[in-house]
């Protein structure tokens, strides 16, 4: 039968839809606590920096009421003010206090737990060597939990291979939470080989949503001639998503921000593509791309879950006490 060119079929289309994917635990409570403190204390409400990585959540915060800034002399007095879900040096909450501003820390506990591991390995005598990305919100604030020095910065073996450290057999080290899981073991093990006493984290400081989200990726990413993945350019864990596909084979990975920002060109001569989400970007994101995908093709979904995921955080008590 032939088909009217007027109305000509699309062609077909798999998406293999990651899972889990988007929003971690973390992440809805720092949104939350912004919401929450909305409600309780009326807007304005004022946080320093993106509460997450993604524009549109932190545009749909700013029509609720919240006011961003990058640095706590930009917050009037009298105003609440909230400190973002990767965490804030001790700097930012000892200067909250000097003013007698009504602050609430949003910082991702397990980002808090790095914080207290860092503490504890300063307080037993030893050098601390964090694995993570230069000029990171998170590392910044980790790297501002201890005085200037006590925490030297790695990124790649590389740098490991050029430490110079003053006592090899006092030394710890921590992770940024949001890294590539593989490519981070290959840093520790640097780490091991060149320093065989360093001592480890009680606990993996990579997230579990940051595992979870990777190994959901490389569940499907030998299926995919393309992988999308839904984030914000400035999203460390998005990005990395985007690298572990690539490393699993998928040379075709790209970012998306909006369903309106997908390149067609790299669509071309693609009959399966993987779909998934950074731990900050929203579910109606992942939807805005699945139905531009239906706009121009036939589309059959299969979503692929490596874990399930059930883990909340509790709220600041500021929040959950009775007003009275």
């Amino acid at each position: 039968m032939q088909v009217s060119a007027a109305h000509p079929t699309k062609p077909k289309l798999t998406i293999l839809l990651a899972g889990p994917r988007g929003f971690c635990a973390g992440v809805e409570r720092a949104i939350e606590i912004v919401e929450r403190a909305i409600e309780k204390y009326g807007a304005p409400v004022y946080v320093r920096h993106e509460i997450v990585h993604n524009r549109y959540v932190v545009e749909n915060l700013q029509q609720k009421g919240a006011v961003f800034v990058e640095e706590l002399d930009e917050v009037p007095d009298g105003v609440p003010v909230i400190f973002s879900a990767h965490g804030v040096p001790k700097s930012v909450p000892a200067e909250a206090t000097r003013r007698e501003l009504m602050y609430l820390d949003a910082t991702c506990p397990l980002v808090s737990k790095v914080h207290r591991e860092a503490e504890r390995q300063h307080r037993l005598g030893n050098q601390i060597i964090m694995i993570g990305h230069a000029g990171h919100p998170e590392v910044i604030g980790t790297m501002g939990q201890l005085p200037p020095g006590s925490i030297i910065l790695v990124e790649t073996e590389e740098d490991v291979a050029e430490l110079d450290v003053p006592d090899p057999s006092r030394l710890a080290f921590i992770t940024q939470t949001t890294l590539s899981v593989d490519d981070t073991a290959s840093i520790v093990q640097a780490i091991q080989r060149r320093f065989p006493e360093v001592q480890s984290p009680k606990k993996e400081d990579i997230c579990y949503a940051t595992t979870n989200r990777q190994e959901a990726v490389k569940a499907i990413a030998h299926r995919s001639q393309l992988m999308l993945v839904v984030g914000a350019p400035n999203s460390s864990n998005s990005q990395r998503l985007v690298e572990v596909a690539r490393q699993q084979g998928c040379a075709r990975a790209q970012l998306v921000q909006r369903g309106s920002d997908l390149d067609w060109r790299l669509l071309e001569g693609v009959d399966t593509v993987g779909l998934t989400a950074g731990a900050s970007a929203p579910e109606v994101l992942v939807n805005e791309v699945i139905q531009a995908l239906r706009q121009r093709y036939e589309v059959t979904m299969e979503e692929v879950v490596v874990r399930n995921e059930n883990v909340v955080f509790k709220l600041p008590r500021q929040l959950t006490e009775n007003a009275a």
